[in-house]
């Protein structure tokens, strides 16, 4: 794959990772659009989190492969990744801001690290970044200060300070309120538009997803379900995937015999299964 590559940022085929002997993604196939959004959904354990750290290029995959804006990175050498890494945003569940730092010395922190930009040009740039979240004259205030809103604001101009090809945002609306999660989703909205950057939403939130969202990937236990739009998803008649997306636990029938392969560790053939 190269990056001119018809509109696909990510593209990953048949990615298949291991911790230790437990299979987490069992055969991903997925490509991101260049200027999409895309929403990343399932249940706990279904591999969001490691599909997000592979999209991220700081996961190492058993097999298969995986391009991020025409890198191949199984291949890239350090330097390449990091090189990659600086074309990539990444908006943390928590806002991650340091405590010790004010708002604009966290949100100049990837300049500091990466460029050799003079220092009043680096605050110039924070505080545009600033006023794109709406947080204009808070550069000199404490994370402490700040609400949980506004934390999660302060993250966006944060990962968007060096101008991302790609955003991850990993649940961005979690922990806040209808009506400030509703503000943030209206961020999402904004910085595609405005930035013309691809985005990519890990969320277990469905109304947040069914209103940003191109396109909705649905994962259950490493594999993908479905990948839709939202009146695809909205419309689809399986009810493992509304279940999933509704977050209601499914009635599983556990037989004698798989549930003594669980607690022995062999199949009835005496085969280690761990």
């Amino acid at each position: 794959m190269t990056e001119s590559d018809a509109d696909t940022v990510i593209e990953i085929r048949d990615l298949v990772t291991h911790y230790g002997p437990r299979i987490i993604l069992k055969g991903i196939d997925l490509d991101i659009r260049d200027g999409e959004i895309m929403v990343v959904m399932g249940g706990s354990g279904s591999g969001k989190s490691t599909l997000l750290r592979h999209m991220l290029a700081l996961e190492t995959l058993t097999s298969g492969s995986i391009h991020i804006l025409g890198q191949d990175t199984a291949t890239a050498s350090t330097r390449e990744l990091q090189d990659l890494r600086r074309k990539l945003g990444v908006a943390f569940q928590g806002g991650a801001l340091f405590s010790s730092m004010t708002v604009g010395e966290n949100i100049m922190l990837p300049l500091v690290e990466h460029t050799d930009l003079d220092p009043k040009t680096m605050q110039i740039m924070a505080r545009v970044k600033l006023e794109v979240v709406d947080l204009a004259g808070f550069e000199e205030l404490m994370p402490a200060e700040l609400s949980g809103g506004m934390i999660k604001r302060a993250a966006f101009a944060r990962a968007i300070i060096m101008d991302p090809r790609i955003l991850f945002c990993d649940e961005p609306s979690a922990g806040l309120d209808p009506a400030v999660a509703s503000a943030i989703d209206d961020l999402i909205l904004r910085l595609r538009d405005a930035l013309g950057m691809t985005i990519v939403v890990v969320t277990h939130e469905l109304e947040s997803a069914f209103k940003i969202a191109d396109r909705i990937t649905v994962l259950d236990k490493g594999e993908i379900l479905f990948v839709g739009t939202v009146d695809e998803v909205r419309r689809h008649p399986s009810e493992r995937i509304e279940n999933l997306l509704n977050r209601r636990p499914e009635d599983d029938t556990v037989y004698a015999d798989e549930y003594l392969s669980r607690l022995t560790g062999e199949d009835r053939m005496g085969n280690a299964t761990l």
